[in-house]
């Protein structure tokens, strides 16, 4: 087999297709629109297989299959889900090298609709596909990243559609699905020979040690943008430094008694969100992301209080793992979506939460020493209530958004800010050389 024929199609069905390409171009570009909605693969490479999502409009789907599929999702899932997977199936054969055909499976069917002033209402239907290739002499699958996509849904019928296929994650490669699909190539029709040849897939060799790198760089971005657990962390910090006076928060207590307050925090802090990274990761632990979203604001607010007036004095570190519990379900969360296999998944466990240390300890090395500057001045009391009031207004603000499920001012301020924090960190820097030389303290630092 080297192409696949266009059914009920005629012998001059190339020359109506160009006579028609020719029509369009001539238009004018007002009445071009409203674009040919093409289909879209997207796959997810395994070891041993290869998960496919396909994304074909409907109004598509309908012209070439002869159905109506109108309903809603699950109207039509349950009006026609048996017949929709029997069609789909047999339009995808994915071909190994040495001539045999791939396994392959329909699982779920969901219509997505969406609406835009261009192209008024567009709907479409997903369709989840598992392709496993043949076992070969050594009792394991053959290799899935060279086959040639033999795929032609809609296609068969329809001589202008085309089918879009892109690569969404390729861990071994380092590619996941937060970044930009890379482009396979497209199915279309050959006008000329009036046939739809398919499409040589050949990806590039890929490693255990790529996956592992692009797992600690999206540990590290997670962290970076994650505002809410970088503010968690830091209020909680921002006492750190001091000693008890009472009920209230008094002098610098020394370098040794800083360093050890702070690294008992952040120990604690990356035991707690370890735990439940590791637990959520792997299934153990799911649960639904607005009450963690939420538990995390909850945070934020209890150490930005606790940073105005002691209220767990002397059990910082207990708190920080408490919380640490509810910041690595968030975490994993990121994980559970890539749907990686045991071996890829234990690595990517291991990359992820390097990329998040890596990243705190950026924010320790860059924060610490100023804040330990400052609480030595008689300005420090001005600059910990300033950082305590803003991490109360922006976790009042992340709840109350978390609660509607909707974006309110503050919250996008505080978004907009964030791209800022650069400045702010270099303004922390300078205002506490500025007061320590300024007030030049005449007592020894405490050590002790």
């Amino acid at each position: 087999m080297n192409h696949l024929s266009v059914s009920n199609s005629r012998p001059d069905g190339w020359l109506l297709v160009l006579l028609i390409s020719l029509i369009a171009v001539g238009l004018p570009a007002k009445s071009r629109a409203h674009p040919m909605p093409n289909s879209v693969v997207l796959l997810n490479v395994h070891a041993n297989r290869i998960d496919a999502e396909l994304q074909i409009p409907l109004v598509e789907l309908q012209s070439a299959w002869g159905h109506a599929v109108n309903d809603s999702s699950a109207g039509l899932v349950a009006r026609l889900g048996p017949q929709l997977r029997v069609y789909l199936k047999s339009h995808i054969r994915p071909q190994s090298p040495d001539g045999r055909f791939w396994s392959v499976s329909v699982g779920e069917l969901t219509v997505h609709e969406s609406q835009n002033p261009i192209n008024g209402v567009y709907r479409e239907l997903t369709a989840n596909v598992q392709m496993i290739p043949p076992v070969g002499p050594s009792s394991r699958g053959e290799d899935v990243r060279q086959f040639t996509f033999y795929y032609d849904a809609v296609l068969h019928q329809v001589m202008t559609h085309k089918i879009l296929v892109s690569i969404r994650q390729d861990w071994e490669r380092g590619q996941l699905v937060d970044a930009a699909p890379l482009q396979v190539g497209t199915i279309s029709l050959d006008i000329v020979n009036n046939r739809i040849l398919p499409l040589p897939v050949n990806l590039a060799s890929g490693s255990a040690w790529s996956g592992f790198r692009a797992m600690v760089k999206l540990g590290t971005q997670h962290i970076a943008e994650g505002t809410d657990h970088l503010l968690f962390l830091f209020v909680l910090l921002l006492p750190a430094p001091l000693l008890l006076a009472g009920q209230r928060w008094g002098r610098f207590g020394g370098i040794r008694y800083s360093l050890k307050r702070l690294l008992l925090i952040v120990t604690a802090f990356t035991v707690g969100h370890s735990v439940t990274l590791l637990a959520g990761a792997l299934g153990w632990i799911r649960l639904p992301s607005q009450p963690v979203e939420m538990l995390i604001a909850v945070s934020i607010l209890v150490s930005a209080l606790h940073a105005i007036r002691p209220i767990f004095p002397g059990r910082e570190a207990w708190i920080a793992a408490g919380f640490g519990l509810i910041h690595g379900l968030a975490f994993a969360s990121t994980l559970a979506n890539l749907q990686l296999d045991a071996g890829p998944m234990v690595l990517s466990i291991a990359g992820f939460n390097l990329g998040i240390e890596l990243m705190q300890l950026l924010l320790i090395v860059l924060v610490i020493p100023w804040l330990m500057l400052l609480s030595r001045t008689t300005a420090y009391p001005t600059v910990r209530l300033t950082g305590a009031l803003l991490a109360i207004s922006a976790a009042l603000a992340w709840i109350a958004e978390r609660v509607s499920g909707q974006s309110n001012q503050l919250t996008r301020s505080i978004e907009q800010l964030v791209d800022y924090a650069p400045y702010g960190l270099l303004g922390l820097a300078l205002l506490a050389i500025y007061l320590t030389w300024r007030q030049k303290p005449s007592k020894q630092i405490p050590v002790a």
